[in-house]
């Protein structure tokens, strides 16, 4: 995973933004105006992603490249450290699932 790819991913769905809005190192996706994704551009490429809780806990036993959200919800929230241990097709789909849950409590 290149972070061209996962950008890509990211700005192709609709309505999304991004933006540095903590520091240079944190490249930020958001679905109106509700972060869906960070990427941390410094040292290793990783990404938090909102996740449903339960799948979070799964995603965190199954894979050791994800652990609980960096200075996130840890209930919510996983990093995912992109050294390509994780298929890019599994990395995509929860990115999508991240968006879609974003935009599930935002129609709340």
């Amino acid at each position: 995973m290149d972070i061209e790819s996962l950008r890509n991913h990211c700005i192709s769905k609709k309505k999304v933004t991004e933006s540095f809005p903590f520091d240079e190192e944190t490249l930020v996706f958001k679905v109106e105006g509700k972060m869906f994704a960070l990427v941390n551009l410094e040292g290793e490429l990783s990404i938090n992603l909102k996740c449903e809780p339960e799948l979070a806990l799964e995603l965190r036993e199954r894979y050791p490249a994800v652990t609980p959200g960096y200075h996130m919800n840890k209930k919510y929230w996983n990093t995912i450290m992109l050294d390509g241990t994780i298929p890019d097709k599994e990395v995509f789909s929860w990115i999508d699932h991240s968006y879609e849950e974003v935009l599930k409590k935002k129609h709340i």
